[in-house]
């Protein structure tokens, strides 16, 4: 019996749009510096695992992998992230600046390294970006604290990403949670990191999500599809027997931040 057309096209149309069942799981790097490393901590206890541990138990299919460098400033994130940030990457999770402040570093400098690291992940490569803020030790004088606390919410609004605003929000000056420097979380620590951060972490995955399949229904086999649709049933104009018209040719921290727990932009 023959089959219309249509009916054909309808169905190779929903197996290109359909996800295939052994995609691979998502990948997002977070690039930082020691306290993303996990610095005096088990690798399993750092901050990327037991982020992906957490997500994992949520029911995602996600890897994390830990980018994180100890000592690293923010212009030292910028020097690396070409090569840091592989190809394979679907999102990224940003967590520089600390070292910045724990120096007293410049904060036009710490601010210029991350314009021009959010600018090549965001508008170079169009990777969906979750920018984690630090805020500045509250000894320094406030007019430091001032312009190195507002780079990390004017930089978020200007690339339009995600943002969390304090990595270290519910655990700096805790003792409990920090190992003996007073700054460096211990895996207690980066637990109440997780479950602080969870939510925005997951509107990441849910960003990359949405571009993926508004990706999909730009793939050109289904452009190829459309046109087979719109043209009754024949991949190109010219081969219709309907038609008659010719083909057409992304220390001293502060102890919270209010609000930060929910995701933000």
């Amino acid at each position: 019996m023959p089959v219309h057309p249509l009916a054909f096209v309808i169905a190779m149309s929903a197996l290109i749009v359909a996800p295939a069942a052994s995609a691979e799981p998502l990948k997002i790097i977070a690039l930082g510096d020691s306290l993303t490393a996990g610095f005096g901590v088990d690798p399993e206890a750092a901050f990327p695992a037991q982020l992906e541990r957490a997500l994992q138990e949520r029911g995602h299919d996600i890897v994390i992998l830990n980018g994180g460098v100890s000592g690293d400033t923010a212009s030292d994130g910028l020097a690396r992230v070409d090569w840091a940030i592989d190809d394979t990457a679907d999102a990224v999770i940003v967590e520089l600046g600390a070292n910045d402040a724990l120096r007293a570093v410049d904060p036009a400098i710490t601010r210029d390294a991350l314009d021009k690291l959010l600018a090549r992940l965001t508008d170079e490569r169009g990777l969906p970006v979750l920018l984690v803020g630090m805020m500045a030790p509250r000894n320094l004088d406030a007019e430091y604290t001032n312009a190195f606390d507002s780079i990390y919410p004017d930089l978020a609004e200007r690339y339009d990403t995600l943002f969390y605003p304090f990595f270290l929000d519910g655990v700096a000056t805790d003792a409990t949670l920090n190992q003996d420097d007073g700054i460096h979380p211990r895996a207690e620590g980066y637990a109440v990191i997780v479950e602080r951060m969870l939510p925005s972490v997951e509107a990441l995955i849910e960003q990359v999500r949405k571009e993926n399949q508004a990706g999909a229904l730009q793939l050109p086999e289904q452009q190829t599809i459309l046109s087979m649709i719109r043209d009754g049933g024949s991949p190109c104009r010219a081969c219709s027997p309907a038609s008659k018209s010719p083909p057409r040719s992304a220390s001293d921290w502060p102890s919270s931040v209010a609000g930060s727990r929910a995701p933000a932009g």
